[in-house]
C-alpha cells in the first residue's frame, strides 16, 4: 500500500483535518516508507500530489500542515471547497502567522506617554 493510500485511509477514519505528525503517529506501521523521517515522506508526499494533481487530488492542505479529504471537507463546509493556494485564504493565513511587530525603545516611551496622558 503507498504513502498517499494509507495516509486516505487515517484520514478517512478520523474525518477531521490532521497534521502530518498527527497522521504519521496514527499510522505507525502501516507506512510503507522505513525512512528515520516518515514526517517528512508523509508531508513530501502530500506536497507533491496536491502540487501535480490540484482539484483532482483527493487531499486538500485546510491551513498550513494539515490536511483532509477533499470530500470530507466539502461535505463539512456545505460543498464549498476552499482550497490553501487561493489568494484570499493564504493572504488571511499569511496575517494569522505573522509575527508582532517589533517595538523600537523611541516607541515604547510615545505609547506609555499617550497611555498615561488620557
Amino acid at each position: 500500500m503507498s504513502t498517499l493510500a494509507v495516509v486516505e485511509e487515517i484520514l478517512r477514519e478520523t474525518a477531521v483535518p490532521m497534521s502530518v505528525k498527527e497522521i504519521v503517529e496514527r499510522a505507525g506501521s502501516r507506512l510503507p516508507s522505513k525512512s528515520k523521517t516518515p514526517d517528512t515522506v508523509v508531508a513530501r508526499d502530500l506536497s507533491m500530489d496536491l502540487k501535480k494533481r490540484g482539484e483532482g487530488s483527493p487531499f486538500i492542505r485546510t491551513s498550513p500542515g494539515r490536511y483532509t479529504l477533499r470530500d470530507i471537507w466539502s461535505r463539512q463546509q456545505g460543498g464549498d471547497v476552499v482550497a490553501e493556494s487561493t489568494p484570499v485564504l493564504a493572504s488571511a493565513m499569511r496575517q494569522e502567522r505573522a509575527a508582532p511587530i517589533p517595538v523600537r525603545k523611541d516607541d515604547k516611551v510615545a505609547v506609555e506617554a499617550t497611555r498615561h496622558s488620557g
